[in-house]
């Protein structure tokens, strides 16, 4: 069978008995990324850390979306997306706020009429189509990636192939018309790192500041060596993340554009990299940095991270802080319990007597009236046990940090 052809070689037989085994199962409306889930886990065997590729669990996924809680109008991109569980996040906090505005307008909330109903997928399927992007090297990624947006409602298919760190003009054109540096309000990501990936490609590297030679005067100052015809002096070879950081701030609209990047801690601490913090410094405001537990990517990978939130900055705003610097308040978190130790078991909260936290929360959930035959939302309240996470609260510390700012 040709590589480039999708179809499915069952017999008629084999895929009705698959489908008998699922309809009683709603992939839409389950709360947990079941999808991207369950390829990680087929695949997580094949992904032993050779191209760098360790997804990232939900609940990271999810503090990162709440703190930078991207809106309706606000194109999000994940340069390298994997299979989606950045970018569904971000796309599915967009929507929440999408059917709020909607349905605040409805006569009756849980129950609009044909036309309001009609007009919220509208919304829905222009948002999808035109504010949603993702781009990863790996294809067969981006196929379980194209798969999670269909299951989640999202049929517009806005995940494209492609090298993120390649010059943009090698992109195939319908990227290039969709996304261009400077053109993009939200970006999350978990970018490719490890020393065994590095990237030596002259073409590549001739791109960016951060993969130039850097010295350091007596005084502290920092500059890009240049050779005798004042060209930047190329480093041999230079890991991903480190590109990542610099391509996601080309990317992202100067002055206002905002992401969230999973920044191995040697990038921010090791002092061979000061010239790398610097360049950060200079072109963008860290709005917060919260440090990961080193269990994050357990069982699979035990590298020290950090969640890193920034702005990019604008001309005048760079020019200030190259001469000065700038001076403002940063958000500073450390997230000592992530839900799972380091075999990847998930570890719940105990109350004092040792029994079991439990916590209620309120689902709206889709029903279909037997009457009118019509889609309604009903509450239900389910209680579980508490997994022992501290994420959510991070991200719900920043949201008030952030009000006590204005």
């Amino acid at each position: 069978m040709p590589p480039n052809n999708r179809a499915i070689d069952l017999k008629p037989a084999v895929i009705a008995y698959v489908v008998s085994q699922l309809q009683s199962y709603s992939l839409l409306y389950t709360p947990v990324d079941v999808k991207g889930v369950a390829y990680e886990e087929i695949v997580g065997s094949n992904l032993r850390g050779d191209r760098g590729e360790f997804f990232t669990p939900r609940n990271a996924c999810r503090m990162a979306v709440m703190m930078l809680d991207p809106q309706p109008h606000e194109r999000i991109l994940d340069p390298s997306c994997g299979t989606g569980g950045f970018l569904i996040t971000a796309m599915n906090r967009a929507l929440e706020h999408i059917e709020a505005e909607e349905r605040s307008q409805w006569a009756d909330p849980t129950n609009g009429t044909d036309a309001e109903r009609e007009e919220l997928h509208r919304r829905r399927a222009e948002y999808l189509s035109n504010y949603v992007f993702g781009i990863d090297l790996n294809p067969a990624l981006v196929r379980a990636a194209k798969m999670n947006m269909v299951m989640n409602n999202d049929g517009s298919g806005q995940v494209r192939q492609a090298n993120t760190l390649e010059n943009p003009h090698k992109w195939d054109r319908d990227l290039r018309d969709n996304v261009t540096l400077g053109s993009i309000d939200v970006i999350v990501s978990n970018p490719p790192f490890g020393a065994n990936i590095p990237i030596d490609d002259e073409d590549i590297l001739s791109q960016y500041d951060l993969a130039a030679m850097w010295d350091q005067d007596e005084d502290g100052n920092w500059s890009i060596r240049l050779d005798q015809n004042g060209n930047p002096v190329l480093q041999r070879s230079q890991p991903p993340e480190i590109l990542f950081i610099e391509r996601a701030l080309q990317l992202l609209k100067p002055g206002t554009g905002r992401m969230a990047m999973v920044i191995p801690n040697g990038i921010l601490n090791n002092p061979s990299l000061a010239y790398v913090r610097h360049w950060l410094l200079t072109h963008a405001q860290v709005l917060a940095v919260v440090d990961m537990h080193r269990d994050l990517f357990q069982p699979k990978n035990d590298t020290q991270t950090s969640m890193v939130l920034m702005r990019r900055l604008d001309d005048g705003e760079v020019a200030k802080a190259q001469q000065s610097g700038l001076d403002y308040p940063l958000f500073m978190a450390v997230a000592e319990k992530i839900g799972h130790d380091k075999r990847g078991n998930l570890i719940y909260r105990r109350t004092e007597d040792g029994d079991d936290a439990l916590v209620s929360r309120t689902e709206m959930v889709t029903d279909i009236d037997q009457t009118t035959g019509k889609e309604v939302l009903r509450e239900i309240t389910v209680t579980e046990r508490q997994i022992d996470d501290e994420l959510a609260e991070v991200a719900d510390a920043y949201r008030e940090w952030l009000k006590a700012q204005k």
